[in-house]
């Protein structure tokens, strides 16, 4: 009886399976934490080889610090995403759907800067460089709004940006909370920079 040929694996896109592994290093990463988490079970979380993984990334810090710059340049697009002409109200609204949105499917990312206290120097560094670029994404937003003396702008968005960080958190070990809810909560703080001083 002959044998029935099988087809051959189909080859993932360099970049399709680059951003595979990523997905798969942010969940063990969230979970666990960077010294809990070996290459081996990036691999196969990944569903690759090894020697794929060295492909994309050449160390566990490497890739460590990858998701920490993506994150870095996403958080600008909160405001971005969101017409500028709003009314404040609408807009507050708008970029803390955004914001939630991508904290639901990103959740890693609040985990590793805020939770994960592994890594050596550099990655410890890179976390710190994330919050101040939180901070000054912010404190730019806090300065475009009336009312609000710019002496304040940059303590203000660090209270806003350690405080959104843990509602953030927050959410995440709460997903019984709806998006509604968080939504209002946040809105209520942020509501307070469009009276005038």
């Amino acid at each position: 009886m002959k044998a029935m040929a099988t087809a051959p694996k189909k080859r993932l896109p360099a970049a399709e399976r680059r951003e595979l592994i990523l997905s798969a290093a942010g969940r063990l990463f969230g979970d666990r934490g960077y010294a809990q988490v070996t290459l081996d079970e990036i691999a196969a979380e990944a569903n690759v080889t090894k020697p794929m993984l060295y492909r994309h990334f050449d160390s566990k810090k490497a890739l460590y610090l990858a998701l920490l710059e993506r994150h870095r340049e996403d958080l600008p697009r909160f405001f971005e995403r969101v017409p500028a002409d709003l009314p404040y109200e609408k807009r507050v609204e708008a970029i803390l759907e955004t914001w939630f949105d991508y904290v639901s499917s990103h959740g890693y990312a609040w985990r590793m800067i805020f939770r994960d206290s592994g890594g050596d120097a550099e990655v410890h560094e890179v976390r710190r460089d994330n919050q101040d670029r939180a901070r000054d994404v912010l404190a730019g937003f806090i300065r475009a709004q009336k009312g609000v003396p710019r002496r304040e702008a940059e303590p203000l968005a660090e209270f806003l940006r350690a405080g959104g960080a843990g509602l953030a958190l927050w959410s995440l070990d709460h997903p019984e909370v709806s998006r509604r809810t968080l939504v209002a909560t946040a809105s209520r703080v942020l509501a307070a920079l469009s009276t005038p001083g």
